[in-house]
């Protein structure tokens, strides 16, 4: 087994497994405990019953403004959204004393949905799909760098590999700061990140590379918020092929004086393939690892790109 750092990741309860949905059922997920679950150390959290509500119970809603929904019981209009407010603010503090490096929340759950949770006119109608579940929306206001998925979004092969890399970034970030934000600290995670960071976003790859330029000239704390903050919203977008050929590319000219002819012709093979859809990510970044273990490339042995999360996830075969 790959010996990446076990992450930390919030979870909602039903998708481990437990029986704690409104109708006594749950709706596990077997990738996040089968596949994922030996990498990860959850942190289950159910809002509806760590609230105070029993199991099973009357099913709920959302209701009113998608901005500021009300949360109603469907049949007896019985609203929970103090309740639940109220649950979620110390709730909130215990999960930031647990050091997450993500959360997966669960699809259309009016208290646990990321996005696209129906929200239903108070006089009754056509719902809109533009809300947010309680606990998630105050989850992601309390914490708006950490990475987060509804788990239907995760059966997305790009959004589950997206996901997942930017947890491990969060969980090396995390260690990180553990060890103290020197300016020297910065410098050597920007560098190990710089690729990953290339296949997400150009602009914010030469942003963050002046940042850690200017290392010296502010307060480190300071300094690592602001790289932080940029970090994980240029990892928050799509990594695509065209993203991605530009970086294999990159790296590919780290070799122009150890290759040979063949060697040089049978990689811009394997990339143009991938480039044209005919391969995974996972064959040209493999025959890259050959050759930076073959050629001693130091550098990109560094890069968190060539292996950003354990090769038994297999999260670069489909994408």
């Amino acid at each position: 087994m790959s010996d990446a750092p076990i992450l930390k990741l919030g979870v909602s309860r039903c998708l481990l497994g437990e029986n704690v949905r409104y109708d006594g059922g749950h709706k596990l997920d077997r990738f996040l405990r089968d596949t994922l679950g030996p990498f990860v150390h959850y942190v289950p959290v159910c809002p509806e019953v760590e609230c105070g509500l029993p199991v099973p119970r009357e099913a709920m809603r959302l209701v009113g403004d998608p901005d500021r929904p009300r949360l109603l019981t469907q049949k007896t209009g019985i609203d929970h959204t103090e309740r639940m407010t109220s649950w979620a603010g110390e709730a909130l503090d215990r999960l930031e004393a647990e050091g997450l490096c993500g959360f997966v929340f669960k699809y259309g759950s009016p208290s646990s949905g990321m996005s696209q949770v129906k929200v239903y006119p108070p006089g009754g109608g056509v719902p809109s799909r533009r809300g947010v579940g309680v606990f998630a929306r105050l989850f992601m206001q309390r914490f708006p760098l950490l990475p987060v998925e509804d788990e239907g979004r995760l059966h997305d092969p790009l959004l589950r590999e997206n996901f997942l890399a930017r947890t491990f970034v969060m969980r090396r970030w995390r260690d990180f700061l553990e060890h103290g934000p020197s300016p020297g600290a910065l410098v050597d995670f920007h560098t190990r990140h710089k690729l990953l960071v290339m296949a997400h976003s150009i602009p914010a790859y030469r942003e963050l590379g002046r940042m850690v330029a200017s290392a010296g000239g502010e307060k480190a704390d300071a300094l690592a918020g602001r790289y932080a903050a940029l970090l994980f919203r240029a990892l928050g977008l799509l990594s695509t092929v065209k993203k991605n050929v530009n970086v294999l590319q990159h790296a590919m000219g780290y070799f122009k004086k150890a290759l040979g002819p063949d060697e040089k012709r049978e990689l811009l093979e394997v990339i143009g393939a991938y480039g044209r859809g005919l391969t995974p990510l996972i064959v040209p970044v493999t025959l890259l690892n050959h050759y930076v273990r073959k050629y001693g490339q130091e550098y990109l042995a560094g890069q968190v790109y060539l292996n950003p999360h354990p090769q038994e996830l297999k999260l670069r075969n489909h994408a």
